[in-house]
């Protein structure tokens, strides 16, 4: 039996692990839906036929939230800013890196960047400002 930890996402882990190598890419359908893998259908349209498109090197934050008071799975990380952000046709949540909390805005212009969580050890999506 293997252990929980152990179970990997083949898509989101594979997405993963393409960002981190500066890979990161999103799919499209005919009809310009952008969506992020796992896919195989469009949540838009229902369309089979998805593209592979790289994603824009930059995105802007929408909206974000900062974490005082974490849970357990966090508790090493706090504070912490979680942002949703816009990169063209996708929009990404992901914790913000490199920056003090107070200091994220709305409109800040991020990059993609795939950083470690301090309690867990594990991978997390997250935005750098530009």
């Amino acid at each position: 039996m293997s252990d929980a930890n152990d179970v990997e996402d083949a898509g989101f882990d594979g997405w993963l692990a393409d960002a981190e190598e500066g890979a990161a890419y999103y799919l499209e359908c005919d009809n310009g839906h952008g969506s992020l893998p796992p896919r195989r259908v469009c949540p838009d349209c229902g369309s089979t036929d998805l593209e592979d498109l790289a994603l824009p090197e930059a995105g802007e934050i929408q909206t974000f939230t900062v974490t005082h008071v974490p849970t357990p799975a966090f508790e090493e990380d706090a504070p912490y800013a979680t942002a949703i952000a816009d990169f063209g046709p996708v929009r990404i949540t992901g914790q913000v890196v490199g920056v003090d909390p107070a200091a994220v805005e709305t409109g800040l212009e991020v990059e993609l960047e795939i950083s470690v969580s301090e309690t867990t050890g594990e991978r997390v999506i997250g935005f750098r400002p530009v």
